[in-house]
Protein backbone atom coordinates (compact mmCIF):
# COMPACT_ATOMS: atom_id res chain seq x y z
CA UNK A 1 0.00 0.00 0.00
CA UNK A 2 1.26 3.20 -1.02
CA UNK A 3 1.81 5.84 2.10
CA UNK A 4 0.72 9.38 1.34
CA UNK A 5 3.98 11.99 0.68
CA UNK A 6 4.05 14.33 3.68
CA UNK A 7 3.85 18.10 3.08
CA UNK A 8 7.11 18.72 3.32
CA UNK A 9 7.97 15.59 0.06
CA UNK A 10 5.41 17.17 -2.45
CA UNK A 11 6.91 17.39 -5.65
CA UNK A 12 8.04 20.75 -6.71
CA UNK A 13 6.99 21.67 -10.19
CA UNK A 14 9.82 22.86 -12.15
CA UNK A 15 8.38 26.03 -14.68
CA UNK A 16 9.16 25.77 -18.38
CA UNK A 17 10.61 29.01 -19.12
CA UNK A 18 11.18 29.22 -23.14
CA UNK A 19 7.24 27.60 -23.19
CA UNK A 20 5.85 30.18 -20.69
CA UNK A 21 7.32 32.72 -22.72
CA UNK A 22 6.16 31.45 -26.12
CA UNK A 23 2.64 31.38 -24.59
CA UNK A 24 2.81 34.82 -23.08
CA UNK A 25 3.65 35.95 -26.76
CA UNK A 26 1.06 33.94 -28.45
CA UNK A 27 -1.19 35.52 -25.22
CA UNK A 28 -0.22 39.34 -26.51
CA UNK A 29 -1.16 38.66 -29.94
CA UNK A 30 -4.43 36.86 -29.14
CA UNK A 31 -5.25 39.58 -26.88
CA UNK A 32 -4.90 42.18 -29.84
CA UNK A 33 -1.82 43.82 -28.69
CA UNK A 34 1.71 43.80 -30.57
CA UNK A 35 4.51 42.06 -28.76
CA UNK A 36 6.83 43.52 -30.88
CA UNK A 37 5.73 47.14 -29.16
CA UNK A 38 8.77 48.81 -27.33
CA UNK A 39 6.84 48.65 -24.18
CA UNK A 40 5.89 44.56 -24.29
CA UNK A 41 8.89 43.56 -26.24
CA UNK A 42 10.80 42.35 -22.99
CA UNK A 43 7.30 41.68 -21.58
CA UNK A 44 7.03 37.96 -22.39
CA UNK A 45 10.73 37.62 -20.60
CA UNK A 46 9.13 38.91 -17.64
CA UNK A 47 6.14 36.87 -16.91
CA UNK A 48 8.30 33.86 -17.38
CA UNK A 49 10.69 35.04 -14.95
CA UNK A 50 8.08 35.93 -12.50
CA UNK A 51 6.13 32.23 -12.69
CA UNK A 52 9.50 30.58 -12.58
CA UNK A 53 10.23 33.03 -9.15
CA UNK A 54 6.69 32.12 -7.90
CA UNK A 55 5.98 28.21 -8.29
CA UNK A 56 9.81 27.67 -7.78
CA UNK A 57 9.76 29.46 -4.39
CA UNK A 58 12.13 28.00 -1.64
CA UNK A 59 11.01 28.18 1.61
CA UNK A 60 13.88 26.82 2.58
CA UNK A 61 13.94 24.61 5.98
CA UNK A 62 10.89 24.35 8.03
CA UNK A 63 11.53 22.15 10.39
CA UNK A 64 13.56 23.26 13.13
CA UNK A 65 13.12 22.55 17.01
CA UNK A 66 13.80 23.45 20.10
CA UNK A 67 13.26 22.08 23.27
CA UNK A 68 10.26 23.34 25.17
CA UNK A 69 10.08 25.19 28.36
CA UNK A 70 8.26 22.71 30.58
CA UNK A 71 4.99 25.43 30.84
CA UNK A 72 1.14 24.76 29.59
CA UNK A 73 1.15 27.93 27.22
CA UNK A 74 0.02 28.73 23.87
CA UNK A 75 2.50 29.94 20.63
CA UNK A 76 0.66 32.37 18.71
CA UNK A 77 2.39 34.43 15.41
CA UNK A 78 -0.26 36.21 13.43
CA UNK A 79 -0.09 39.20 11.05
CA UNK A 80 1.61 36.82 8.27
CA UNK A 81 0.54 37.87 4.55
CA UNK A 82 1.56 36.00 1.97
CA UNK A 83 0.64 36.21 -1.77
CA UNK A 84 -1.15 33.52 -3.30
CA UNK A 85 -2.99 33.14 -7.27
CA UNK A 86 -6.66 31.60 -7.17
CA UNK A 87 -6.41 28.33 -8.69
CA UNK A 88 -9.27 28.77 -10.73
CA UNK A 89 -8.81 32.44 -12.49
CA UNK A 90 -4.95 32.69 -12.11
CA UNK A 91 -5.67 36.14 -10.55
CA UNK A 92 -3.74 36.82 -7.15
CA UNK A 93 -5.04 37.02 -3.27
CA UNK A 94 -3.41 37.75 -0.38
CA UNK A 95 -4.17 36.79 2.99
CA UNK A 96 -3.44 37.78 6.59
CA UNK A 97 -2.71 34.54 8.69
CA UNK A 98 -2.27 33.68 11.95
CA UNK A 99 -1.66 30.37 13.65
CA UNK A 100 -1.57 28.81 17.19
CA UNK A 101 -0.55 25.59 18.30
CA UNK A 102 0.56 23.92 21.76
CA UNK A 103 3.57 22.52 22.15
CA UNK A 104 4.04 19.36 23.20
CA UNK A 105 8.04 18.80 24.00
CA UNK A 106 9.32 20.91 21.43
CA UNK A 107 8.52 24.98 20.18
CA UNK A 108 9.30 25.22 16.31
CA UNK A 109 11.29 27.96 15.32
CA UNK A 110 9.97 31.24 14.91
CA UNK A 111 11.04 32.17 11.37
CA UNK A 112 9.66 28.94 10.45
CA UNK A 113 5.92 29.71 10.57
CA UNK A 114 6.14 32.64 7.63
CA UNK A 115 8.36 29.80 5.77
CA UNK A 116 5.64 27.31 5.90
CA UNK A 117 2.86 30.08 5.23
CA UNK A 118 4.70 31.06 2.21
CA UNK A 119 5.63 27.63 0.95
CA UNK A 120 2.15 26.74 0.60
CA UNK A 121 1.09 30.28 -0.83
CA UNK A 122 3.48 29.78 -4.05
CA UNK A 123 1.05 27.67 -5.81
CA UNK A 124 -1.91 27.92 -7.36
CA UNK A 125 -4.33 27.85 -4.46
CA UNK A 126 -7.41 28.19 -2.70
CA UNK A 127 -7.50 30.03 0.83
CA UNK A 128 -9.54 27.15 2.25
CA UNK A 129 -6.63 24.67 1.23
CA UNK A 130 -3.73 27.07 2.37
CA UNK A 131 -4.95 27.09 6.04
CA UNK A 132 -5.53 23.34 5.29
CA UNK A 133 -1.59 22.52 4.58
CA UNK A 134 -0.41 24.87 6.67
CA UNK A 135 -2.48 23.09 9.49
CA UNK A 136 -1.19 20.10 8.85
CA UNK A 137 2.56 20.67 8.35
CA UNK A 138 2.39 22.59 12.09
CA UNK A 139 1.00 19.35 13.18
CA UNK A 140 3.11 16.94 11.56
CA UNK A 141 6.25 19.38 12.38
CA UNK A 142 5.52 19.68 16.08
CA UNK A 143 3.72 16.56 16.82
CA UNK A 144 0.89 18.62 18.25
CA UNK A 145 -2.71 18.32 17.88
CA UNK A 146 -3.64 21.11 19.39
CA UNK A 147 -3.15 24.13 15.75
CA UNK A 148 -4.93 26.68 14.72
CA UNK A 149 -4.41 28.83 11.59
CA UNK A 150 -7.01 31.72 10.56
CA UNK A 151 -6.65 33.38 7.19
CA UNK A 152 -8.19 36.75 6.27
CA UNK A 153 -7.78 37.36 2.48
CA UNK A 154 -8.41 40.02 -0.15
CA UNK A 155 -8.99 38.05 -3.61
CA UNK A 156 -8.61 39.78 -7.24
CA UNK A 157 -10.64 37.44 -8.83
CA UNK A 158 -13.71 38.56 -6.68
CA UNK A 159 -12.37 42.15 -6.66
CA UNK A 160 -11.74 42.89 -10.46
CA UNK A 161 -13.91 40.16 -12.40
CA UNK A 162 -17.45 38.95 -11.81
CA UNK A 163 -18.60 40.79 -8.97
CA UNK A 164 -15.92 43.82 -8.41
CA UNK A 165 -16.50 44.30 -5.21
CA UNK A 166 -14.12 44.21 -1.91
CA UNK A 167 -14.68 41.75 0.19
CA UNK A 168 -12.75 40.12 3.11
CA UNK A 169 -12.78 35.96 2.97
CA UNK A 170 -12.12 34.48 6.60
CA UNK A 171 -11.17 30.76 7.00
CA UNK A 172 -10.09 29.03 9.67
CA UNK A 173 -8.93 25.70 11.34
CA UNK A 174 -9.17 24.51 14.72
CA UNK A 175 -8.10 21.21 15.69
CA UNK A 176 -7.32 19.45 19.21
CA UNK A 177 -8.12 22.03 22.34
CA UNK A 178 -9.11 25.09 19.87
CA UNK A 179 -11.92 22.72 18.25
CA UNK A 180 -12.51 20.86 21.62
CA UNK A 181 -12.19 24.37 24.56
CA UNK A 182 -13.97 26.87 24.43
CA UNK A 183 -11.71 28.89 25.98
CA UNK A 184 -8.63 27.65 24.75
CA UNK A 185 -10.26 28.99 21.33
CA UNK A 186 -11.02 32.27 22.92
CA UNK A 187 -7.56 32.94 24.18
CA UNK A 188 -6.26 32.42 20.91
CA UNK A 189 -8.40 35.04 19.16
CA UNK A 190 -8.17 37.43 21.55
CA UNK A 191 -4.57 37.08 21.47
CA UNK A 192 -5.19 36.85 17.35
CA UNK A 193 -6.56 40.39 17.72
CA UNK A 194 -4.24 42.27 20.05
Amino acid sequence: MATKPTNSQVHQPKVDLERVEWLTRELIIAIGEDPDREALIGTPDRVARHWRDFIEYDAGKTETLFASVEADQMIVVSGLRVWSLCEHHMLPFWCDISIGYIPDKHVLGLSKFARIAHKFAHRLQIQEQLVQQIADEISEITGSSDVAVTASGVHLCMVMRGIKTQGDFRSSIMRGAFRENQETRKEFFDLVQK
